[in-house]
């Protein structure tokens, strides 16, 4: 059984982690306010974007490799986006599973899958198993910039025009709340303009086909498919950048939670032993006061 004194020196130790569960939780909770106003008020442009583009493209039959789907995709390049550090609950391992699960469901259906690891842990997770990217990218920033979103976005642009792959899908952590994550694999490209005003239930638009462009509507859907691609990929990397806060807030809370559980159980271990030596010390000297009657 441990002494008196380790048992003080571990209720010391957990008080110490403690301390440092409640800043991060603290700094995660200030960071994840930031991060959430961000993906809050992305997600409407994102979208809005997309379906100008889809009604542009609607509106005047005009087609982009960028938007035309292939029938029998056969090379997919799967970008993994994890973080660079831990100490978030199941926030890295539960997207590495769920390429794991993608890569066994879809390895005998394509030619070749590739990968691209944006995040240390997706890195380390896959490179210890074997599986080595066509590229990967840690030490990210300490926030996700558009810049550098913009940087990866012209890279998987160049892999996928040169026609290098079919598909281009990405695995990540989609922000619901700051106890909720939803893993997400979205095809980035090629691009969905499923959804535009045309393609409504009611088939009810304020849109006018007879709209007049300058610069001609060609030149528009391409530029707003370069702007759409880039922001698309932004907002995948905010939504994992707000997840991972609300993660690690939650996970600190837990372990703060954890600490204080244990302290309230060591301190009753050490009450009771401290208790138990007194009365032993007790014992003895009445037993001694005894023996010399």
């Amino acid at each position: 059984m441990a002494s008196l004194k380790d048992i003080r020196a571990r209720i010391e130790s957990t008080k110490n982690t403690q301390k440092i569960t409640k800043a991060m939780k603290l700094v995660s909770a200030a960071k994840l306010r930031k991060a959430q106003n961000n993906i809050v008020g992305l997600r409407p442009y994102a979208l809005t974007l997309r379906k100008v583009i889809a009604d542009i493209a609607f509106a005047k039959n005009i087609t982009h490799p960028l938007m035309e789907p292939k029938l029998n995709p056969r090379r997919v390049l799967l970008v993994v986006l994890t973080s660079d550090r831990g100490l978030c609950g199941g926030f890295n391992a539960n997207i590495n599973k769920s390429a794991e699960i993608y890569i066994s469901e879809n390895k005998s259906r394509y030619e070749k899958i590739d990968f691209f690891f944006i995040g240390r842990k997706a890195n380390d997770y896959f490179v210890k198993r074997g599986i080595k990217p066509v590229e990967s990218m840690t030490k990210l920033d300490k926030d996700i910039s558009y810049e550098l979103a913009a940087k990866v976005a012209a890279h998987l642009l160049k892999a996928y025009l040169d026609g290098r792959y079919d598909e281009i899908r990405m695995v990540y952590n989609e922000f619901k709340s700051a106890i909720s994550q939803n893993v997400v694999t979205e095809t980035l490209l090629p691009i969905s303009i499923e959804h535009s005003s045309f393609t409504s239930a009611n088939n009810l638009t304020h849109f006018s086909e007879e709209m007049i462009y300058e610069p001609g509507p060609e030149k528009i859907i391409e530029q707003l498919l370069v702007k759409h691609f880039d922001l698309q990929v932004y907002r995948c990397m905010s939504e994992s950048v707000a997840a991972e806060h609300g993660a690690r807030m939650t996970a600190m809370e837990n372990a703060s939670n954890n600490a204080r559980d244990m302290i309230s159980s060591l301190t009753l271990t050490y009450n009771k032993l401290r208790q138990e030596k007194i009365t032993t010390e007790l014992i003895e000297i009445v037993s001694g006061a005894e023996a010399l009657k």
